[in-house]
């Protein structure tokens, strides 16, 4: 199942259950996919998806203009192929995960070293409705479409609402 969360949300999920759990050395991260995750199967058929996320810096430089660094990520098993599944470039996601950084020697023969964040969970961050991905119905073809209701659905108080329009200022953290 995947939750969608706001990302002021996400991170007080996170340092919630950091203080709770001790997880000292999970980082969590909120950003944008630079481009799509790439599904690739190990020889002993363990799913790995890489992917890269755009994630803004606290602060801003000497123009005024807000910087981001693009934090290469790794995630495996289940969690890999609903990524690749999910989401694609320009999604907001949150992860947690730890820095890892490993080496190898490349074809020319010299040694490469790589650090990136070996992801242990993600959260879809936005619907793809908000994301502008999915087109909105017109208002008519809504309501040409709407089923119609049984007495079962009287006993509902949300069977005819709306859906909510919350913003991240209206929640109290």
């Amino acid at each position: 199942m995947i939750h969608l969360l706001s990302s002021h949300s996400f991170l007080l999920h996170f340092t919630i259950n950091q203080l709770l759990w001790g997880t000292l050395q999970q980082n969590p991260l909120v950003g944008r996919l630079t481009r799509d995750p790439e599904l690739r199967y190990t020889p002993q058929n363990q799913a790995v998806t890489t992917f890269s996320l755009a994630v803004n810096r606290q602060f801003k430089n000497a123009n005024g203009d807000r910087e981001a660094d693009l934090i290469n990520c790794v995630i495996w098993r289940q969690q890999a192929e609903n990524l690749a599944n999910w989401a694609k470039k320009g999604a907001l996601i949150g992860i947690t995960g730890r820095i890892q950084t490993r080496n190898y020697e490349n074809q020319q023969g010299q040694r490469v070293y790589v650090t990136e964040v070996v992801a242990d969970s993600f959260q879809m961050l936005e619907s793809r409705q908000e994301r502008g991905n999915v087109p909105t119905p017109p208002p008519s073809a809504t309501q040409n479409n709407q089923k119609q209701s049984s007495p079962a659905d009287s006993h509902d108080p949300f069977a005819n609402s709306e859906p909510m329009n919350i913003q991240d200022d209206d929640l109290p953290f």
